[in-house]
C-alpha cells in the first residue's frame, strides 16, 4: 500500500480526526447536486464519505501521490480522483450547479476564494476548511479590522457561515494556526445592479490602501469621478456591500 506524505511546498497538512471529517461532510448541504468538487482530498478523510453513487465527485489534487494512492485504496471509484489543479479547471465545462468541499491548502486558500468568485454563476456551495484568520476575515462585517476584499466580494453573493472552529493537534503535521470551517451559500442575487467588473476595481483599490480615505485610496483607478460626497471621506472598512454597489454607480455614471 502506498503512502502519501504531507509537503511543506503544497501547503498541506492532513486532516487525523474523523469526527470532524463527518462534521465538515456533513454541513454540505447540496451533495448530489451537477458536480461534486473536492480540492485537495490528500488521504482522503473526507474522500471516504462522498464516495456515494449519487455524487457525481471529481476529487482533484495536484499531488500525483495522492491521486495514486486514492485510486489504490479505491479502485471502484478509480475515475473519481484526477491530477488537476482547481485553479486552473474549466468550470463551466462541468455540470452545474458546483458544490466544492476540501481542507483548502492555506498558501492559496485566498486564490482559491477569488476562482469561486469568478465562477459564482457556476458555484452554489463551498463547505472548506481554511486557516482561521481567514474565515474570520470573509465572515467579517462592515466596521470591523478584519473587512476586507474577500469579505465584500463574497458577502456580495454567498450567504456565509462560521461553522466551528479546528484545533492544530487534528493535523499532520499540525500547522503553527488555528482552522476553521465555514459554509459559502450562493444568494438570490443574479447580479450586481451596478457594473461588476468595476465593482471588483473598487473594492480591491479601497482595500489596498485601507488606510487612507476612499477619495485617495480609489486615485489608482485613474477614473474620472466627483469626490465631493460624503461617501469619499470614509474608509473602505466602513462600506457595506450595497454600500460599495452604490459608489461604483457614482463612480461609473
Amino acid at each position: 500500500m502506498k503512502h502519501v506524505s504531507p509537503k511543506k511546498h503544497l501547503g498541506q497538512h492532513f486532516l487525523k480526526d474523523e469526527n470532524i471529517a463527518q462534521k465538515i461532510v456533513n454541513a454540505l448541504i447540496g451533495k448530489a447536486a451537477g458536480t461534486l468538487i473536492e480540492v485537495g482530498p490528500g488521504t482522503g478523510v473526507l474522500t471516504k464519505y462522498l464516495l456515494d453513487e449519487s455524487i457525481h465527485l471529481r476529487a482533484m489534487d495536484v499531488d500525483k501521490e495522492s491521486v495514486s494512492y486514492l485510486k489504490e485504496v479505491y479502485p471502484e471509484h478509480e475515475a473519481k480522483f484526477v491530477l488537476e489543479d482547481f485553479l486552473k479547471t474549466d468550470l463551466k465545462a462541468l455540470d452545474a450547479p458546483i458544490a466544492v468541499i476540501g481542507n483548502f491548502p492555506y498558501n492559496i486558500s485566498s486564490q482559491l476564494f477569488f476562482k469561486i468568485w469568478d465562477h459564482r454563476n457556476e458555484v452554489e456551495e463551498v463547505v472548506c476548511m481554511i486557516q482561521k484568520e481567514v474565515a474570520d476575515r470573509i465572515v467579517a462585517r462592515e466596521g470591523n479590522k478584519t473587512y476586507g476584499i474577500l469579505s465584500v466580494l463574497l458577502q456580495a453573493f454567498y450567504d456565509i457561515e462560521y461553522l466551528f472552529t479546528v484545533p492544530r493537534g487534528v493535523f499532520n503535521p499540525p500547522p503553527k494556526v488555528l482552522s476553521a470551517v465555514i459554509r459559502l451559500k450562493r444568494n438570490d442575487v443574479t447580479r450586481l445592479t451596478c457594473d461588476e467588473v468595476l465593482f471588483k476595481r473598487v473594492v480591491k483599490a479601497g482595500f489596498g490602501k485601507r488606510r487612507k480615505t476612499l477619495r485617495n485610496a480609489l486615485k489608482d483607478l485613474n477614473l474620472a469621478f466627483a469626490t465631493d460626497a460624503p461617501v469619499f471621506d470614509q474608509r473602505a472598512e466602513q462600506l457595506s456591500v450595497e454600500e460599495f454597489v452604490q459608489l461604483t454607480n457614482q463612480i461609473s455614471s
